[in-house]
């Protein structure tokens, strides 16, 4: 009788069932070629939700990179958080957008529902920063704070980045303090600030940036495994962001990117291990509201 009911047992665990996608919210791109397809940077290999869930089930560092302010991306986050807890128990989530002063109340929270106690104002018990929109975080927050796994920081405190701006520290010699990797992180700190910046302020800032990267790296080792990040796209990258202080932090374990882009934008392999391409928001000239302002 085994051998006749082994097979069917495994193709019952192979074809767990996942959450619905959800619909695209953002209107740019809809008509693209590239919209919705999930692709495997080393192989090129193009791969159905589910093959991508399955391939970064296996990782103990996730790192997913996101356009702050596209809706798409956070529906995305929420949906592979959800699919990752059908294939493996998770350990933890980590946000970019939580500072450690925030840890408390996140863990106050967390009880409160998992206790079936109200928490009341949401925002307003964890002390979320306005510069990330509630509308876009709140859904995913409150699904991670009512599951067993820890919601944590990864990202420095005020008093921190102040600290940086008055003395610029300096990293150990490593795979990210490497020149090159300096060099695309300063043009990119004055790229994405209009060329406006004084050139006397870009040594804190590319400092804030490597410190940042530090302190993610460091919370992923310290995170109960397996563990997913969520940040930003640059700060995600594995040629400039977290995966370098990895590896100077001698992680072990293995670590999976997935950076989720719109549709015209290009993700190289050594950027991620996949790229997921989702509609595009509106082009905004924030260097024109700069320039206002």
């Amino acid at each position: 009788m085994r051998i006749f009911f082994l097979p069917l047992l495994l193709l019952l665990s192979a074809c767990q069932t996942l959450p619905p996608l959800p619909e695209w919210q953002s209107s740019g791109g809809r008509d693209h070629v590239d919209l919705g397809a999930i692709v495997d940077l080393r192989s090129g290999e193009r791969l159905s939700a589910a093959q991508l869930v399955r391939r970064l089930a296996k990782a103990d560092y996730v790192l997913v990179g996101e356009r702050h302010d596209n809706p798409d991306h956070h529906a995305l986050q929420l949906w592979l958080l959800q699919a990752l807890a059908e294939q493996r128990s998770q350990g933890s989530l980590l946000l970019e957008m939580l500072t450690p002063e925030q840890q408390p109340a996140v863990a106050r929270a967390q009880t409160q529902l998992r206790r079936g106690e109200p928490v009341g104002d949401l925002p307003v018990s964890l002390a979320w920063s306005p510069g990330w929109p509630w509308t876009l975080y709140g859904p995913l927050v409150s699904h991670a704070l009512a599951q067993p796994f820890p919601l944590m920081p990864a990202n420095l405190t005020r008093a921190e980045i102040g600290q940086i701006y008055r003395e610029v520290p300096r990293l150990p010699d490593g795979e990210s303090t490497r020149a090159e990797v300096a060099d695309a992180l300063r043009a990119q700190i004055i790229e994405s600030h209009c060329g406006m910046l004084p050139d006397s302020q870009v040594p804190a800032m590319l400092a804030v940036q490597q410190q940042r990267d530090r302190r993610m790296a460091a919370r992923l080792l310290a995170a109960p495994k397996p563990t997913l990040l969520i940040a930003g796209g640059f700060h995600v990258r594995r040629d400039l962001g977290a995966p370098l202080h990895l590896l100077d932090l001698g992680a072990a374990g293995n670590a999976q990117v997935l950076m989720l882009a719109e549709v015209g934008e290009r993700v190289a392999a050594q950027q991620a291990d996949f790229v997921w391409y989702t509609p595009a928001q509106p082009a905004k000239d924030y260097c024109e509201e700069m320039r206002k302002r």
